[in-house]
């Protein structure tokens, strides 16, 4: 897509240490350790049930992590209420947009900017999201609940920037949708990060998707993460071509190397 900006290598903008959440007895992520730097877009890859919602709902304080810490701009947010987070510049794109269905498009938008006192920059920011998403300016005043899965999907990701956030947690972006409009998502999100500077944490399924927009990637198996790189070094990686890219070589054994190695003890 575009070319990648080099991100910020100072103290990273978000930090999980050694992060554990349940679901009652079971355990959902165990151990987790992640950074996310000023200006990139972090990816987390990984299977159903492999703990990608867990990790973003407990960095938005939607779930309270039994050990740990969550650290953002250097303050610990760790169990703080979300709606705190959300003022302090970190908003979350649920897993299937969880748009307000009988409010209408313009209405949703300014939803996303109910922490904000500055009209000129709310109405500006509208604006702003319209240029992204023209097909919202054509629904503006069209109950959210009728549009299409994308354009409520395009809802989503525009209700998060009128926040003006620091930090956006987008969770699996491409559910649902076809190829193209996946395309044409994702080639918003990477203009975003690119023209705002607005840092991304980014979980999803569709591996070649993810690895192509963002910066650098953390690969997570049975609540752990099991691999970390930049992207370019992770689409290289045989184990990754193999799983998530489907680009299986002849002779290579159906076991998962990381899985034999246990590389995360």
């Amino acid at each position: 897509m575009n070319t990648p900006v080099t991100p910020n290598t100072d103290e990273p903008l978000l930090k999980l240490l050694n992060v554990e959440s349940a679901y009652g007895p079971i355990k959902a992520i165990r151990g987790v350790s992640l950074k996310v730097r000023q200006g990139e877009i972090a990816t987390v890859l990984g299977s159903n049930g492999a703990g990608k919602t867990t990790i973003l709902k407990t960095i938005s304080g939607i779930i309270d992590p039994r050990k740990g810490s969550v650290e953002f701009k250097g303050m610990n947010i760790t169990a703080n209420d979300p709606a705190l987070i959300v003022q302090k510049g970190l908003v979350h794109v649920p897993e299937g947009r969880e748009v307000f269905p009988l409010l209408s498009v313009r209405d949703n938008l300014l939803m996303g900017a109910y922490t904000r006192k500055d009209r000129d920059g709310v109405a500006r920011d509208i604006e702003l999201a319209y240029s992204y998403f023209p097909i919202l300016k054509e629904r503006a005043a069209q109950d959210a609940g009728l549009l299409s899965g994308g354009q409520q999907q395009m809802l989503a990701i525009s209700r998060a920037l009128m926040a003006n956030p620091d930090l956006i947690l987008l969770d699996e972006p491409s559910l649902g949708l076809s190829p193209k409009l996946t395309k044409e998502i994702f080639e918003i999100v990477v203009r975003i990060n690119r023209e705002r500077g607005t840092t991304i944490l980014l979980v999803e399924q569709n591996a070649n998707m993810a690895l192509n927009a963002s910066d650098y990637g953390y690969v997570l198996e049975n609540g752990r993460i099991v691999m970390e790189d930049t992207c370019a070094k992770l689409r290289e990686k045989d184990d990754i071509k193999e799983f998530y890219l489907g680009m299986k070589e002849e002779g290579v054994r159906g076991e998962r190397r990381w899985k034999k190695k246990k590389t995360w003890r």
